[in-house]
């Protein structure tokens, strides 16, 4: 696994392969941010923005975010041994002092609702329904900028009800993965 653009180009970021985590692929990654700098109907910049990776997993989206000049990537991740792998991810590209970790629960703790994100990126296990809680959360407690983006990673074949929480901005299928892209409405 690798980072694709910015200061960080090229360099590697270790991972695990298991049954609980599952990394963004490069492929997905990448298009990801080629909507982020090229659609018209996305207004975000990546550059000096505060990101919040929820269900971080290694860390990939938010070290890309690092990597393309974000200012803070705050990560929150629950399982240990993947915590342990994204710090040491962390210290060895030596971007520890922009990011923030917690380990923990994600539905279960307010740590990181009290800050407000330009960016929100959402990477739920496919089968779980409860980051629609979160989101709510997130929305209730104002954890966003006024000119923000929500982007949730999800199976293609979810059928997740965002009505009452997200503008669906746009929807991009990219073999098993659904990306979704709104803003709290």
């Amino acid at each position: 696994m690798r980072i694709i653009s910015g200061k960080l180009k090229g360099r590697q970021i270790q991972f695990i392969k298991s049954k609980i985590t599952r990394p963004l692929k490069d492929s997905v990654k990448e298009n990801i941010f080629n909507i982020l700098k090229h659609s018209n109907k996305i207004d975000i910049q990546i550059n000096k923005a505060k990101i919040l990776d929820l269900y971080s997993g290694i860390g990939s989206f938010g070290i890309e975010c690092i990597s393309r000049g974000a200012e803070n990537v705050t990560f929150v991740e629950k399982e240990q041994k993947t915590i342990n792998l994204l710090r040491e991810n962390l210290i060895n590209l030596s971007i520890t002092n922009q990011a923030q970790v917690f380990n923990q629960e994600i539905k279960n703790t307010n740590n990181f609702f009290k800050y407000k994100y330009d960016l929100l990126f959402l990477d739920p296990p496919f089968r779980e329904n409860d980051f629609i809680k979160v989101l709510q959360k997130l929305k209730k407690n104002k954890s966003f900028n006024n000119k923000h983006l929500v982007i949730i990673h999800r199976e293609k074949n979810t059928h997740d009800k965002f009505d009452e929480i997200l503008n669906i901005l746009m929807v991009r299928q990219y073999a098993r993965s659904k990306i979704i892209f709104g803003k709290f409405n």
